[in-house]
């Protein structure tokens, strides 16, 4: 077996086609049985526990030796996906697993959202390379050397898509790059893969071929960015900034500040470092925003509700900064007062030097008597269950075809920790938003930082896109997804889904 395993390995490196060494493995792949498209991150596990995962294309190749020309039972399941249970309850099936065999299993989707494939990460189509299935993107298996990646910021920027991650692994070491990896890739309309079949990303690489730091900001411990947003200054050139922080411990920021991206060097550069104390600053997936007739960038984590103008030099200054809330300036700090009109009513205005509303802030207004629950801000609801949300972090985006702003958001502490993805929708990107409806659970696994793509929108934004940061950080799941864990998935939503139609959120 090994003589014949070496001799097709020797024959694929001189180029004879990759169906001799097919002819091994047998293949499943399972796919969505509306879409009939393959869904990744299906796993199928033997009676004895091996396990298989599927890639991008929904396969996974089998070579096991001891169960080849077997009948061998798959255990079949996949978070937001369902297979059919038998008396027992057992969902899976009996297969007979052969050399250069195919079968295909259908699972029915319990998420709105569709699954689409994995942008990083080592493996991305590894079980259909094997089987010598088609694979849409040009490194199917290792690019830049990147085995798994946090979270993403991109943006458009001199007709190409930047893309940069927080902290990266890659083979050599358990420790890789904590000083943000970055990668460019062109538009679909610009020659680049239509989104719904993938992204060819080009890292940009260090002397070692491994995607190299773009922002290592002097001090000890990580950067990590956010808030990537591009400006135009007075001469009309296009410039890319983004907030960075520096990390000690886990997740404790010690500084912050403003870094702009030189194009030539591929990498960041500082600008300002920010008063660590000032409650306004870039944060999350900025939004840029008309207020009465001046250009604006909003930033915010749950919702964007700071603003700025929208040029280098404002965002460069903190002092124009400003946040739509009805706590007044000058309050001290925990015992913050509420803004009221004659009538009793909150008064919402953009004010400095006050910090931007969270549901925190809120629960503590409450608790000292100063806001009732009606009156809170943030009021997302579950359209079922009529319940509560509370959303961590979120990417808003306008869209054509719902003519609404839309926003793609992280539950805190729903059925999973951080694995919820809830879709509402508002006249506003300030909103508000009333409604939502769950697109994408998760069982006992994160899926954070969702980032939502209007730049890839399609059909006048019928169909969105979006992705996260698929890991068990945070979820108590201490199984890691082989490949899988820590990298980035990317889905897709139908916004003529009836399930979330205009009407529901407006009851």
């Amino acid at each position: 077996m090994k003589y014949l395993q070496c001799l097709m390995y020797l024959l694929l490196l001189l180029g004879v086609p990759r169906l001799i060494l097919a002819a091994e493995y047998f293949q499943i792949q399972v796919i969505d049985s509306e879409s009939k498209r393959g869904i990744p991150l299906v796993e199928l596990k033997t009676v004895n526990q091996i396990l298989h995962v599927t890639d991008s294309n929904g396969i996974a190749a089998i070579n096991e030796p001891g169960l080849m020309h077997q009948e061998v039972y798959f255990h079949v399941r996949s978070h937001g996906y369902k297979f059919p249970a038998d008396g027992f309850g057992y969902q899976g099936k009996k297969i007979k697993v052969t050399p250069g065999g195919k079968t295909i299993l259908e699972m029915k989707r319990v998420n709105l959202a569709e699954r689409l494939y994995r942008i990083t990460g080592e493996g991305i189509y590894r079980d259909s390379l094997l089987v010598d299935a088609d694979i849409p993107i040009a490194e199917p298996v290792l690019n830049g050397k990147v085995l798994g990646s946090d979270s993403v910021v991109n943006v458009k920027f001199k007709n190409r898509v930047y893309w940069f991650w927080g902290d990266t692994n890659f083979p050599g070491y358990p420790l890789g790059n904590f000083s943000v990896p970055g990668a460019v890739s062109d538009l679909p309309v610009q020659g680049g893969l239509p989104i719904q079949q993938g992204v060819n990303l080009n890292y940009f690489l260090d002397q070692n071929g491994f995607a190299k730091k773009t922002c290592d900001m002097p001090g000890p411990g990580p950067t990590w960015i956010d808030g990537l947003v591009v400006v135009y200054d007075d001469q009309g050139n296009e410039r890319m900034f983004a907030k960075y922080v520096k990390i000690k411990g886990l997740l404790t920021a010690y500084e912050r500040g403003l870094v702009e991206f030189n194009d030539q060097q591929k990498v960041f550069e500082k600008r300002k470092v920010f008063d660590f104390d000032a409650p306004l600053y870039p944060v999350g997936h900025p939004v840029k925003y008309e207020m009465s007739g001046h250009a604006y960038i909003l930033f915010g984590l749950a919702v964007p509700l700071i603003r700025v103008p929208a040029n280098p030099d404002a965002l460069a200054d903190l002092k124009q900064y400003e946040t739509y809330s009805y706590l007044m300036p000058g309050s001290e700090a925990e015992n913050w007062k509420v803004d009221r009109d004659e009538s009793g009513a909150l008064r919402y205005q953009w004010r400095k030097n006050v910090p931007p509303l969270t549901s925190e802030l809120e629960k503590k207004l409450i608790q000292q008597k100063k806001l009732s629950k009606q009156e809170q801000y943030f009021q997302l609801r579950d359209i079922e269950t009529k319940e509560r949300i509370e959303i961590q972090n979120s990417s808003v985006a306008w869209n054509e075809f719902r003519g609404k702003w839309t926003m793609i958001g992280l539950q805190k502490f729903g059925t999973s920790v951080l694995g919820e993805i809830w879709y509402s929708e508002a006249a506003s990107p300030l909103g508000p938003w009333k409604w939502g409806r769950k697109i994408v659970t998760h069982d006992k696994y994160s899926f954070y930082n969702p980032k939502q793509h209007p730049l890839f929108a399609r059909e006048k934004g019928r169909l969105i896109y979006f992705e996260g940061t698929y890991t068990t950080l945070f979820s108590g799941n201490e199984v890691k997804t082989p490949r899988y864990d820590y990298n980035q998935i990317m889905y897709q939503l139908d916004l003529a889904d009836p399930r979330l139609a205009v009407e529901l959120f407006e009851k």
